[in-house]
């Protein structure tokens, strides 16, 4: 028999005791074939003496799987009868749901608002409540009051169950709230206000009696003053009908000699607190046959304007007439260029002829100069357009027609288009940009560039996207256009280069620079993907000079060097020939006043590339930099570019002007990132999850220690030594998070009388207990060689299995040990790495559990430590674990770190620097304990 309880703040338990010979079917059924029951909670029971208590095993589900389970079985066979009334609990709140008794709500949790449906209540549901109430088992009352119990069981079920109903196939949402309700994501537009307006409106919907709508009719045609274009509706009176909507009843007009009497009454109460919420309905006629208002055209400007929302706010509904739209306006571009370009673009560029103009949009309808015109010189924002009543703001309608005026060119060239696009934001949304011709493929991101054909000489099989790279490139090259490449690590950034160089086989050489550790890799992989690519290395102290580096670059088709050797160099190879520059790992250049930025600037070519899977590691301005590289002032100067985009998005989050720098950027960018399932298809799932630890009573004690030396340090300095405080502070607090002996460097132990003295080594093990009875592998990383010392040993004897520790420490010969002995069938099942020594350049596949144990400021660095399981070769989901302390500062950093990753997604803030520039009161707050830090 299978048994059931709703415990609140577990969910739903599952239990069994003999199944017999007739076990549940359906989903429930599956569950107790296949799930272990591993966890064992405290279950009561009734009998003879009373309320016992037994530890059983069983199983613990959450809302969506309980709701899944009650709902899908079809048969009570094997179900005990707590169960059976949990399924009939599920049962009714799907009725409830499926009859449209359902509301939705919008609440703050974990710093983010969110938003889920629950029940409307009312009088039939609280009779329902009660009898479900009388009807609960004895054994379910021991989780509490029945009320209480109840309350949490709807409370938790209503939204999946709501999903359930809507079924997978629900189309698409178009406002943020919409969304947020159908798949479950946090809503970013949630404040408390809009919590209250949803909750003051579900109360209006509890109730018995009709609740009063307002309708908004249309005058008739003849009373309006039409012409061709459209009429005025300045004199026409628009009936305002008042109207009781009973429940689940459609609204009905209230006929003043035909009304039941005490319908009246509501009707005529009601309208007058319709009055008093927006007094304007006061002075207004009024029809001697009905409740109904007459109102002028000013009247119902404002009434939608304003009044409506009053309305809302006090339970009115206000139904606007169908033909009624509220559009806001909306600029659309249309750029236009030659079908073909000249076969020789060394010295075109961004200097290349286009033509633009825009137009402008009201809802779907493109305004014609004409009605421009005359909507932008309205006096009011209620006009009749092509038949239709439309509101909008006319004084946004004028701004953008000026601008529509002062911003079509016939004669401009690409450079200029970019130029206005980076330049004064348009006065409204630009929604639509349609072009015609080669910049099509360029600006138009539904459209490709020509497919070239795959070299010849090239020995290698492009997967699909390297093929696109390829045509991408060949196309930029074409048009003498810098580009940046900027694919993850590990999609090809090499082969598609190498690709390029076989298919044009250009006169000049190509210029590539490098960090000096991958020098001989671009040796090694130009030898065996294009092995007739002649090329040279210059490099070392005997490298060429003069005379003799100029006939040797000539004879190549490909010349190798570094950053350090360009900027030394830089007079010789500025003096040279060359039909392209590539910078890899780009990002060397992201500070564009260092003298490797302007040695690579300085370089003449016919075309310019950057290849880097970073294109934004901290700051816009490092994008700016390589972008200003491929395309000279592209974005403008430093400090133009930080007034227009950086400081607009990364400190006030301007979403137009992060738009403008997406439109701006794209063009020159190409971005592919591992996750996208149009690049390989046949890497898995990755899901990254931020896991919480609670601090143990000792770990709070130094946290609030190392706080308060901290305040008292910088109240007595400043400058570099204030900033030096901070920072130490930082370190020591992400220590004191990870263990009080990480902090202390006393050599004691992990366990203190068989205790944890660090919540969130305890969950680590855990974790760690998950991955091993599965038989799968997992790669913790930290960025502390003293605190993988510290645990290592621990692990080993934990678990009693072999925990290799790779650091900075570690010759070669024995990393390539581990990494070799880890990556076989039989391997260690765990291995733990320092972030800066493991972080890169490693393929650690047999993994498919990464856990980072203490977190990074930089989203980057710890993206490139993930994908040392996360990468070509894998072939199962790997689970990504972030660990953060409640309460302290890597909780608050965590939240950083989704920003900088939200802000490296714009394009293609600073590290903890930000942190030592905050007052003694922001830090005060930003380092401060959380009184929900230490567990229970």
């Amino acid at each position: 028999m299978l048994h059931g309880l709703w415990s609140p703040g577990s969910g739903l338990l599952l239990w069994r005791d003999d199944m017999g010979d007739d076990p549940p079917g359906g989903p429930l059924g599956e569950l107790i074939h296949n799930a272990k029951f591993r966890r064992r909670v405290e279950v009561p029971r009734l009998d003879a003496t009373g309320v016992v208590v037994d530890e059983v095993p069983a199983i613990a589900c959450a809302p969506q799987t309980a709701a899944d389970l009650l709902l899908g079985t079809t048969s009570t066979a094997g179900l005990s009868g707590d169960l059976v009334y949990l399924r009939h609990v599920a049962r009714g709140i799907e009725r409830w749901v499926r009859a449209g008794r359902v509301v939705p709500e919008v609440f703050r949790a974990e710093g983010e608002w969110w938003t889920r449906w629950r029940l409307v209540g009312g009088e039939k549901q609280r009779a329902w409540l009660a009898e479900l109430a009388a009807a609960m088992p004895p054994a379910q009352r021991t989780q509490g009051p029945a009320p209480k119990v109840l309350a949490d069981l709807l409370a938790e079920l209503a939204d999946p169950i709501v999903r359930i109903v809507l079924g997978p196939d629900t189309s698409p949402a178009t406002s943020p709230m919409l969304r947020s309700l159908i798949d479950g994501r946090a809503l970013d537009e949630g404040t408390h206000r809009v919590a209250n307006l949803l909750e003051e409106w579900r109360e209006t919907l509890t109730v018995d009696e009709p609740e009063l709508v307002l309708r908004l009719l249309e005058p008739d045609d003849e009373d309006i003053d039409d012409d061709d274009h459209g009429g005025d509706p300045s004199d026409a009176l628009w009936r305002l009908e008042v109207c009781l909507r009973p429940e689940g009843e459609a609204p009905q007009p209230v006929p003043l000699g035909r009304a039941d009497p005490a319908q009246l009454r509501i009707a005529v109460r009601k309208l007058g607190d319709a009055m008093s919420a927006y007094p304007r309905l006061r002075d207004v006629p009024t029809d001697s046959r009905s409740l109904d208002l007459l109102l002028p055209t000013e009247v119902v400007t404002d009434l939608v304007a304003h009044g409506a929302e009053v309305l809302r706010a006090n339970g009115i509904n206000l139904l606007l007439p169908r033909a009624w739209s509220i559009a806001s306006p909306t600029l659309r571009l249309k750029v236009s260029a030659p079908a073909a370009v000249a076969a020789n673009k060394s010295t075109v560029g961004m200097k290349e002829l286009v033509s633009y103009n825009w137009e402008l949009a009201l809802g779907d309808i493109v305004l014609s100069p004409k009605e421009m015109a005359r909507l932008a010189k309205s006096k009011g924002d209620l006009v009749r357009l092509r038949g239709h009543w439309v509101q909008a703001d006319h004084a946004a309608l004028a701004r953008a027609a000026r601008y529509v005026a002062a911003h079509t060119a016939t004669d401009a060239t690409l450079g200029d288009l970019i130029g206005v696009l980076g330049g004064e934001s348009p006065p409204v949304p630009v929604e639509e940009i349609t072009t015609r011709g080669w910049v099509g493929a360029l600006l138009d991101s539904e459209r490709k560039p020509a497919e070239v054909a795959v070299p010849a000489g090239l020995n290698a099989t492009l997967r699909p996207y390297q093929r696109r790279g390829l045509d991408w490139l060949a196309f930029m090259s074409d048009l003498g256009l810098g580009a940046v490449l900027a694919d993850d690590m590990g999609l090809g950034k090499t082969v598609q280069v190498l690709a390029l160089l076989a298919h044009e086989r250009a006169e000049n050489p190509t210029l590539l620079v490098c960090p000096m550790s991958v020098v001989g890799n671009w040796q090694r992989e130009a030898e065996r993907f294009v092995p007739d690519l002649r090329v040279l290395v210059h490099h070392g102290p005997g490298r060429l000079s003069g005379p003799a580096l100029v006939e040797a670059a000539a004879a190549a088709d490909l010349v190798v060097t570094t950053y350090a050797l360009l900027a030394k160099d830089n007079e010789q190879f500025r003096e040279m020939a060359w039909d392209r520059i590539v910078l890899d790992e780009a990002q060397h250049i992201k500070n564009s006043a260092t003298a490797q930025s302007r040695a690579a600037r300085a370089v003449p070519a016919r075309h310019k590339l950057a290849l880097t899977g970073t294109p934004v590691e901290n700051r816009l301005e490092e994008l700016r930099s390589i972008l200003d590289f491929a395309n000279t002032r592209m974005l403008g100067t430093p400090q133009g570019f930080r007034a227009r985009f950086a400081v607009p998005i990364e400190r006030e989050h301007d979403q137009a002007a992060a738009a403008r720098l997406r439109t701006i950027t794209a063009p020159f960018v190409l971005r592919r990132v591992k996750t996208d399932p149009t690049v390989i298809t046949d890497l898995p799932e990755k899901f990254e999850m931020t896991v919480r630890a609670n601090l143990t009573a000792e770990q709070a004690t130094l946290y609030q220690a190392v706080v308060d030396d901290m305040l008292r340090q910088i109240d007595k300095s400043e400058g570099m030594s204030r900033k030096g405080a901070v920072l130490a502070a930082l370190t020591r607090l992400k220590q004191v998070c990870n263990h009080p002996a990480h902090l202390l460097g006393d050599g004691s132990a992990v366990l203190r009388r068989g205790q944890h003295r660090s919540g969130k080594l305890g969950l680590v093990e855990d974790i760690l207990d998950s991955v091993l009875a599965d038989d799968e592998k997992a790669l913790l990383f930290t960025q502390f060689r003293e605190f993988g010392e510290l645990v290592a040993p621990y692990f080993r004897e934990r678990f009693g299995v072999d925990v290799p520790f790779l650091h900075g420490g570690v010759s070669k010969l024995r990393r390539d040990a581990m990494v070799t002995e880890f990556q076989e069938d039989g391997g260690p099942p765990l291995m733990l790495l320092s972030l800066k020594a493991g972080g890169t350049g490693l393929n650690l596949t047999a993994a498919n559990h990464v856990v980072h144990l203490d977190r990074w400021w930089n989203p980057a660095v710890e993206n490139q430590a993930t994908d040392r399981a996360f990468r070509i070769g894998q072939r199962r989901d790997v689970q990504v674990r972030k660990l953060v302390c409640i309460g302290t500062v890597e909780e608050r950093i965590d939240e950083m770190l989704t920003s900088k990753k939200e802000l490296a997604d714009i394009a293609v803030g600073s590290g903890e620097n930000w942190i030592t520039e905050l007052g003694t009161d922001e830090l005060r707050m930003l380092l401060r304990l959380g009184d929900d830090a230490v567990g229970e």
